[in-house]
């Protein structure tokens, strides 16, 4: 019997110990305030910016430069006009150096199965719950959606690279051909210094044959000269230039 009475006192305690491990205690306050207090504020806040930021940015529009601001509208599309809070839903989180509300809002889009489209407002408050450092609104899409999505960006990743190498396999295959173009303007302008050498010639040519004949006209003109002034020789005079006509 004590054997017996040993054994099962051994079971609770250690069923006992293992349960007390399991339970993980829940922050509900913090010294500044309390969850309730925090969960009716962060549902204020999605009402109030569901009511004046529309209308806020159609006034001012540099209102977008604001991070809390620019995230609730770049949602307005997707959520539709804004039904309201969804509640019972709102959690929060109480850190070290902020509280973590997240809250479920529900607009009057409408996708597959009548459906309504929610959104997940995640807004951090500072610790003293004086105000709030930062607030993000984030589409919730069913399983579906995220994979249709999934699958979309992993086609179109694929088939950027799919181009790229194409592409770049072009630009490979077109090396072939570069040699031939190079050698094609070679002989080009081979071409053109043979022609411009031939052309240098005829001229050279032209040149010594005009000078030759120069010199033989100046003969005959001296030689007439000189039989005209009855002289023996041309020593007496110089033809310096002739002028063609």
């Amino acid at each position: 019997m004590k054997k017996r009475f040993l054994v099962l006192t051994m079971i609770a305690c250690i069923l006992g110990l293992t349960a007390c491990g399991s339970e993980k205690t829940v922050q509900t306050s913090n010294k500044y305030v309390t969850k309730e207090e925090v969960v009716m504020a962060a549902e204020s806040i999605c009402d109030y910016y569901a009511a004046e930021v529309p209308n806020a940015i159609a006034t001012d529009p540099d209102l977008m430069e604001d991070a809390s601001i620019a995230t609730w509208a770049s949602c307005l599309e997707e959520l539709g006009n804004y039904v309201g809070v969804i509640q019972g839903e709102t959690e929060v989180t109480f850190n070290e150096e902020n509280i973590v509300a997240t809250v479920q809002v529900q607009g009057d889009q409408v996708y597959k199965d009548n459906k309504s489209r929610t959104a997940t407002v995640e807004i951090i408050f500072m610790e003293d719950f004086t105000d709030f450092e930062n607030m993000s609104v984030n589409i919730n899409y069913d399983m579906s959606e995220l994979m249709t999505n999934a699958g979309l960006n992993t086609l179109l990743g694929m088939g950027t690279v799919f181009i790229v190498l194409i592409l770049i396999s072009l630009i490979i295959s077109c090396f072939n051909f570069i040699p031939k173009i190079q050698e094609a303007f070679a002989k080009k302008a081979k071409k053109e210094d043979v022609k411009a050498e031939a052309v240098d010639n005829t001229i050279a040519q032209i040149v010594e044959k005009e000078e030759a004949d120069d010199l033989e006209l100046i003969a005959v003109i001296s030689a007439a000269i000189a039989a005209s002034e009855g002289q023996a020789s041309t020593d007496g005079f110089v033809v310096r230039s002739i002028i063609r006509r």
